[in-house]
């Protein structure tokens, strides 16, 4: 199979789906692999490593998408990519289909076979981890006074106390926040709904990290005394409410900051709104909101080795197996089918934009098949 490396065209994204690791294994396969001039350059892997790797150099985003079966990327599609995609041409990127309708009646009309990466992580995405730890420390930044913070240190020091801060959800990204916050000697609080992830969460972390249920009453209970919110929590979409609305603002100190790392318009946090790298922050009714959406495309080398190693095996079993024998094999990657030549099999997408779908086993025409609860 010929499979194709785009380099991100996202503003502040330099991560890489493939690293030339990942492109030794697929040429070992008897794949070929083209890889986009410079895809890897900004997170530390050279054009010249890639071709020692075996992979072919190709100069832009067109020739990509011309010549390979199956494209991957990091992020979603954008509109200049949108006339360039082939019917059933395989693509596997983090689409996050059900919030991008625009996104979705592309990949139909296209008759594309789309897998949404974000859905294939058995274990988690290694993205969420990078985004709580490092969403941690651009939230202690913010409480700087180089951006409108209360000045603040983390930890404290001799005769000052350090800050407070709260995490909302104990899932990997809000254990990853809460590790960094806990190391650097922030006093926190970790929220979640479930009374078995909160007990585990009181073996692991050490005695500054406290844990309480969260709802939006223990939440506005906590904010008068709080520094700093990061929530880690994705909101379903279908729901008008917040954990934190703008009212609930005005219980807080200024100078105070709020990180959303889920980074949801209408989600858990009412007055959030995306901004980017460059300027990652604004302020509402006196407090900070970092509001970076691909918070990991900022440490790219690192993240990118550790998201390509997960992402390999289901580009190999695709190119190795083909699309229906790879789906078989893994529920995890046949859950994450978006589009298959024109028909929408991904179930939050269905639910979300009110579209009819059909679930890949009928699609595919899969039988005995592995379920998520058995692997």
């Amino acid at each position: 199979m010929i499979i194709g490396v785009l380099k991100e065209n996202k503003e502040g994204e330099s991560r890489v789906i493939v690293t030339p690791t990942g492109v030794s294994e697929l040429c070992r396969c008897g794949h070929t692999v083209l890889v986009q001039k410079d895809a890897g350059t900004q997170a530390g892997f050279s054009n010249d490593e890639y071709v020692e790797a075996g992979a072919q150099l190709r100069e832009s985003m067109q020739d990509i998408y011309a010549e390979s079966e199956l494209v991957a990327k990091v992020k979603e599609l954008f509109p200049e990519e949108y006339d360039l995609i082939r019917e059933d041409q395989i693509m596997l990127a983090c689409f996050h289909p059900a919030a991008n309708r625009e996104e979705t009646d592309v990949m139909l009309d296209r008759k594309i076979i789309g897998f949404a990466a974000e859905d294939t992580h058995r274990y988690g995405s290694p993205n969420c981890e990078v985004a709580g730890k490092l969403g941690a420390i651009m939230g202690t930044l913010c409480l700087t006074t180089m951006y409108g913070g209360s000045g603040k240190l983390v930890g404290g020091m001799g005769g000052a106390p350090g800050i407070n801060a709260i995490v909302i959800g104990a899932g990997i990204v809000g254990k990853g926040a809460t590790e960094v916050l806990a190391s650097l000697g922030a006093k926190v609080i970790l929220m979640d709904v479930n009374v078995g992830v909160l007990r585990s969460c009181g073996t692991i972390f050490p005695k500054n990290v406290h844990t309480a249920f969260s709802n939006q009453k223990n939440i506005a209970d906590l904010l008068p005394t709080t520094d700093l919110v990061i929530n880690c929590v994705k909101w379903p979409k279908h729901r008008k409410d917040h954990l934190i609305s703008r009212d609930m603002l005005k219980l807080m100190q200024k100078g105070s900051a709020i990180v959303d790392i889920s980074a949801d318009l209408g989600g858990a946090i009412e007055t959030y709104r995306p901004t980017s790298h460059h300027n990652p922050t604004y302020i509402v009714d006196g407090i900070v909101h970092y509001g970076v959406d691909n918070i990991p495309g900022a440490v790219p080398h690192t993240t990118s080795i550790a998201y390509a190693a997960v992402v390999l095996p289901h580009l190999l079993s695709i190119a190795n197996n083909g699309v229906e024998e790879a789906c078989k094999r893994d529920a995890y990657l046949r859950r994450s089918l978006v589009t298959y030549k024109g028909t929408l099999t991904h179930a939050e997408t269905a639910l979300i934009q009110n579209r009819e779908r059909i679930t890949p086993e009928e699609m595919l025409g899969l039988t005995d098949c592995q379920n998520l609860d058995r692997i």
